[in-house]
């Protein structure tokens, strides 16, 4: 059997086997000798035979490629049109696995280190598209170990890593064992999968995995090849019987242990055979009187010891959490780590399996040199301080930098995102737009800082591999300081666009305290029509609108320079991309990778990028159209607006188009009196009206930049692996290496950013009062909604009744008074200041005005009282006292006279909300 070999620079058949790890099952395809260039531009549908493989393993050999050994395997169908839950489900039926736990993985085509996931059904057809001429193909599938613990299903590809935020300790291990560290990343590059992991495999052997270590220790007379062997077998015995031990003599010749427990007579001695360099056991008393005793107290569980345990796990599994470990080593070794301890025990299994961050620094010279000898033609320089600290670092790769000259259109969007490394730093990124509108990565380059000296160097070396023979757009923050380096380093041949997300997010920011939300959300939104508006009048237009809202915030529009950021000003070929952060998806992949060592996270880089030209140029081979398929979108879309439009011919290839509103086309120049040609560089309405006019087509009017014969030019070259080499002994260098150490670094207070902040598109909603309908706060925390009014059916009067003799009917309104004042304390400070003075006004206005007789005083009196003949309050059932008023001639004495009084007069009133009334009260009492 055959199978697909892949070149960097094309794609050829060769013989040899392809592999993809996913798991615990393999699926093995094989290829046609007689298969021809596996780009084809459409692949006919066709049934081809799975070979799937289960419990086997994977071994990596001396030039990085995977072998897979061992396992069972069985023959499944798959189609172009087979479902990815079917074929789990078949697999599922097949072997001893569940449809949930089920990973799939298969090699790209001659590439046998890197592993593509099949996770929907378009990778599952991609990749019968991918082996569309060949007969077999050849697949591996894994699961995680088993529900006894929560570890997320991450296949150990090339990009599988975890991050450890947390911090993790073992019970009774000594002080010296475990220490503290920062925040560590477990990506794998390049590791197998071990075969215990893989489907089918029965956990109930490692329920308990310490029985397997019972008789590590036979007794009198067993031989081990060192000391070092002969002391880890201990150290296994007495986890299998579960006790813990202390050397009373150890050293190069002979070696005591005995029972740590008090009393206990178990002990055992091992010297060296005279003449060889063997050590037998020679005395041991194997009683024990403990019964576990020392158990408690915990067992000798160093961090090297258990990272030499989850090792194998941490490959399948790299996000494989402490808790989790401490849970397994309790599970099936019987011992009892703490947080702390499984932290620092993954941490040190990570450093076997990844290296660490400090010699990552140090490899980077030899990590470039490999870069640029497997990717010929390809840039990697990296600058250190005069203390040998890292400074920077710049990769672009050939295939990026041809890709942008021979297919993308003249415009760069320059970003940075920030990593959360252990040594922190920033990604500077230079990416383009395909002609399919994709990100395509042009360079990256990792800095200590984001400074405008880091800048000014990164736009250096960009200007050395990209071709100043264009004009290019540059789209970036227009706070960066970019604008004095682009104009020193690329002079006249660029045009500089300022990044619209982040002078929304600055107007909004400078407007905020000043303006209301619904104000500052109009205000953006005309921000953003301005500029977008293709002509100055449309521009005009919306900072009128802004200017009605607010001049301060008109004059910050037009102090912007609008003549990097606006449609009616700006002299360059944006093609309608009004954002820096164009990169998305790159930025998503420095996300898995950017915690990890410098020189594996550029590797994960490079990986992801490797598979996505490859992927890219494979599914171009298949396209039909002309154009891309969003550019053939945007065709049809602007074709379906010709209606009924009339074109009239004006002279030579000048014609005017009449719509809703008249419009130049000049054919030319490319040009229409809308814009919409010359800024997306795609036929606008108006001209594909005059193309159907002159029975032309409009394909020969589009930019060239959008025909898919410019996207497969775009991912016509290929990224090569850069092969895990170890770094040669100094003693090997003809010249001295270059030290670089890790750059010095001091954590920011706060929490560090983990992703770059989310785009100012749309203001969120804010909270509005439900009392005075007011923005930003809650009734809660309203000032102004205090002293509102009460309308409807809960408006009530706080009324003083004046008069001349005895109190009247004002009695029962003033004992409602009283309870109210009593319910709304807060409300009761306004009424106090309020009313008083006007009672006080009141009061002497009546008493020079009346005519009858003098009002000598007015006494209002307000006490609780429970007595028997006070009325009951109506507002919420209590009883009250109502105080004498006095008058003139006549007193309290005769309640009867006073409601004959012709003259009672009501001053004011102030409405309140009532607390609902009592109804457990008699409602018959007045």
């Amino acid at each position: 059997m055959a199978t697909l070999g892949f070149d960097l620079e094309m794609v050829v058949v060769a013989p040899g086997m392809l592999f993809w790890e996913c798991g615990s099952i393999g699926v093995e395809f094989g290829s046609n000798p007689a298969s021809p260039y596996l780009g084809n531009a459409k692949m006919p549908a066709k049934k081809i035979i799975a070979i799937c493989q289960s419990g086997g393993e994977f071994e990596t050999k001396k030039d990085g490629s995977l072998s897979y050994n061992g396992g069972e395997a069985y023959a499944l169908d798959v189609e172009e049109e087979t479902l990815l839950s079917d074929f789990k489900k078949e697999l599922a039926e097949t072997f001893p696995c569940s449809v949930d736990g089920m990973v799939i993985k298969y090699f790209l085509p001659g590439n046998k280190r890197t592993l593509i996931t099949i996770s929907k059904d378009k990778d599952l057809n991609r990749m019968v598209n991918f082996y569309g001429d060949s007969d077999q193909v050849e697949v591996f599938v894994m699961t995680e170990e088993g529900a006894a613990r929560n570890v997320s299903n991450m296949p150990a590809s090339r990009s599988s890593r975890t991050t450890l935020s947390e911090a993790v300790v073992i019970p009774g291990a000594p002080d010296d064992v475990i220490q503290t560290g920062d925040p560590i990343d477990m990506y794998m590059p390049g590791e197998t999968t071990p075969g215990h992991l893989l489907c089918g495999f029965n956990d109930d052997k490692h329920r308990r995995a310490a029985t397997q270590w019972e008789n590590t220790i036979t007794g009198v007379d067993q031989r081990f090849c060192s000391f070092t062997e002969f002391r880890e077998a201990l150290h296994k015995y007495s986890i299998a019987h579960g006790f813990t031990y202390k050397y009373k003599k150890n050293d190069s010749h002979r070696v005591t242990v005995k029972c740590k427990a008090e009393g206990c007579p178990w002990r055992i001695y091992a010297s060296r055979l005279a003449t060889t360099q063997l050590i037998c056991i020679k005395k041991m008393s194997t009683t024990h009187t403990c019964e576990g005793a020392a158990v408690k107290a915990g067992y000798r569980a160093t961090r090297g010891w258990v990272g030499s345990i989850i090792k194998e796990k941490l490959k399948a599994s790299p996000n494989y959490k402490p808790k989790d470990i401490a849970s397994d080593i309790k599970r099936e070794y019987g011992i009892q780590l703490n947080y702390s301890q499984a932290w620092r025990a993954k941490e040190i299994a990570r450093e076997q399996l990844q290296g660490s961050y400090k010699e990552a620094y140090n490899q980077l010279p030899f990590f470039c040199e490999n870069i640029m000898e497997t990717n010929p033609g390809s840039v990697a320089a990296f600058a250190t301080k005069e203390d040998s600290s890292f400074h920077r670092l710049f990769v672009a790769f050939h295939a990026s930098i041809a890709g942008f000259q021979q297919g993308c259109r003249p415009l760069l969007f320059l970003d940075s995102t920030p990593l959360n490394s252990k040594y922190q730093g920033t990604l500077l990124v230079a990416t383009a737009a395909d002609g399919d509108d994709g990100v395509f990565p042009v360079a990256f380059a990792v800095v200590d800082d984001e400074t405008d000296d880091n800048w000014h160097w990164f736009l250096s070396e960009l200007k050395s591999v990209v071709s100043t023979s264009r004009h290019i757009t540059f789209v970036a923050d227009f706070q960066r300081g970019l604008k004095e380096s682009l104009r020193e380093i690329f002079g006249g041949d660029c045009y500089h666009g300022y990044c619209l997300r982040y002078l929304a997010e600055k107007l909004n920011k400078d407007l905020k305290g000043q303006f209301s939300h619904e104000a500052r959300r109009l205000m953006v939104q005309d921000f953003y029509a301005a500029a977008h508006a293709p002509k100055l009048e449309a521009f005009e237009r919306c900072s009128e609108n802004i200017k009605a809202i607010s001049p301060e915030a008109y004059n910050w529009v037009i102090r912007s320079e609008p003549d990097h950021w606006a449609n009616a000003f700006f002299g360059g070929a944006r093609y309608n991309h009004m954002t820096s952060n164009f990169g998305e998806l790159f930025y998503s992949w420095v996300s898995d990778a950017n915690e990890l060592p410098i020189t594996q996270m550029i590797d994960v880089l490079r990986g992801k990028m490797m598979e996505m030209f490859y992927t890219r140029r494979v599914e171009s081979n298949r396209w039909v159209t002309k154009l891309t398929p969003s550019a053939e979108e945007k065709l049809k879309s602007e074709t379906s607006k010709v209606g009924s439009f009339q074109v009239l011919l004006c002279h030579g290839s000048t014609f005017e188009v009449r719509s809703d509103s008249v419009d130049v086309v000049d054919m030319d120049h490319w040009d229409c009196s809308c814009k919409g040609w010359k800024l997306t560089g795609l036929p606008c309405c108006h001209a594909i009206a005059v193309f159907d006019w002159l029975n032309r087509s409009p394909y020969d009017y589009c930019s060239k930049y959008y025909t898919a014969e410019s996207y497969r030019l775009t991912y016509a070259e290929s990224i090569h692996p850069v092969p895990n080499i170890e770094r040669p002994l100094d003693s090997e260098l003809s010249v001295p290496a270059i030290i670089v150490t890790p750059p010095p670094t001091k954590r920011p207070p706060g929490r560090p950013k983990m992703k770059q902040a989310e785009s100012f598109d749309i203001i969120k909603r804010q909270l509005q009062c439900s009392m005075c309908k007011g923005l930003g706060h809650n009734k809660r925390k309203c000032k102004e909604g205090k002293n509102d009014t009460i309308e409807g059916s809960d408006r009530l009067l706080l009324t003083v009744a004046f008069a001349e003799t005895g109190i009247g009917g004002g009695a029962s309104s003033l004992k409602e008074t009283v309870c109210i004042i009593e319910q709304h304390k807060m409300a009761f400070f306004v009424v106090l200041v309020v009313y008083t003075l006007g009672i006080l006004v009141a009061f002497h206005l009546l008493r020079f005005m009346s005519a009858a007789r003098k009002i000598d005083k007015v006494v209002l009196k307000f006490r609780p009282h429970r007595g028997a003949n006070d009325t009951l309050c109506t507002i919420c059932r209590c009883e009250y006292e109502v105080g004498e008023m006095v008058g003139g001639a006549n007193n309290n004495s005769d309640p009867g006279a006073a409601m004959n009084q012709p003259s009672t007069r009501w001053i004011s009133a102030l409405p309140l909300r009532p607390r609902a009334p009592n109804t457990n009260t008699d409602t018959n009492t007045n």
